[in-house]
């Protein structure tokens, strides 16, 4: 056992290293667990948080960009381009699958092609809206 530096030292480096979400309300809590416990992702779940739970997702939008997050929802409105500029996206990832495990699977395949690319840089989606379904015949 080393000193409390060097055992946080490679926890600091992951969280670093890890993809920032913003996850929509819509989003089942069991997925959000996914994204923090398999993926090793730095989720903000706005339902875990009064000032978000509620708010128009025009705020949503908003925030995410602020914060540098990416937007992860069920929610198909922010493919509105006008209510949603690109030029102003953090970054969207709508999801479409029949289930939990669906949803899950996606993501892990949004992780490996994305997000932990060679080339993926610190924000790989800013600027840019992902419409991920399932693959007919691999659900």
């Amino acid at each position: 056992m080393g000193t409390l530096a060097s055992e946080l030292r490679s926890i600091a480096a992951d969280l670093a290293a890890a993809p920032r979400i913003y996850a929509d309300a819509n989003l089942p809590a069991g997925v959000v667990s996914a994204m923090r416990l398999e993926l090793h992702w730095d989720v903000l779940f706005v339902v875990e948080d009064d000032g978000l739970r509620r708010a128009a997702d025009r705020e949503h939008y908003r925030r995410a960009r602020d914060l540098g997050r990416t937007i992860i929802t069920l929610d198909r409105d922010f493919f509105d381009d006008k209510r949603f500029p690109p030029e102003d996206s953090p970054g969207v990832v709508v999801l479409s699958a029949p289930d939990e495990r669906g949803l899950i699977r996606l993501l892990h395949q949004l992780n490996r092609d994305v997000f932990r690319a060679p080339d993926a840089g610190e924000r790989p989606l800013a600027g840019r809206k992902l419409d991920l379904a399932p693959v007919a015949g691999q659900e």
